[in-house]
């Protein structure tokens, strides 16, 4: 019993200076990777439901795979919250490349029509968006990469001749 005891005393110092030195192992200068917002697909819009596809591009520019696990979002066009969500699909990015990642979006906006109608009025004018939120990336321990994109967009631009 005393060399168990004896064992005990001398490991136990000994594990918390290994795991110590564990969170030193994931701690990486690497870049994060960059998120756009290439395209919004209009897949179905009803009255009271619009179901429409997000078109992200990840450029990864590190030297080594990045592991997307998922991505929290919400989109303002103007002072207008379009949609908020998560998304939780995981793909893999290869070194010093980018990725398509697809985010399906479901939202009502009826109660936001009028909003909407005002800053489309004039479709030569150019109207403000936001996209916030955090892509969570890493196979084993999380990392939160937080996305903030600004831009504008002409609603001339959109509408097929």
């Amino acid at each position: 019993m005393i060399t168990q005891r004896f064992v005990l005393y001398l490991l136990t110092p000994l594990l918390f200076l290994a795991l110590g030195g564990c969170a030193s192992w994931f701690d990486t200068d690497e870049p994060d990777p960059e998120v756009h917002l290439v395209r919004v697909e209009v897949v179905r819009a009803k009255l009271m439901e619009q179901r429409f596809m997000l078109h992200f591009r990840i450029d990864n520019r590190r030297d080594s795979d990045l592991t997307v696990r998922g991505l929290e979002y919400r989109i303002h066009l103007g002072n207008v919250l379009l949609a908020e969500g998560e998304h939780e699909h995981w793909i893999t990015v290869g070194p010093k490349t980018s990725r398509f990642y697809k985010v399906p979006i479901r939202t009502n906006l009826w109660p936001k029509v009028k909003d909407l109608v005002k800053q489309l009025k004039n479709p030569g004018q150019s109207i403000p968006y936001r996209l916030e939120g955090e892509m969570e990336t890493g196979l084993f321990i999380a990392h939160y990469v937080h996305l903030a994109r600004n831009g504008v967009i002409i609603p001339a631009d959109l509408i097929p001749e």
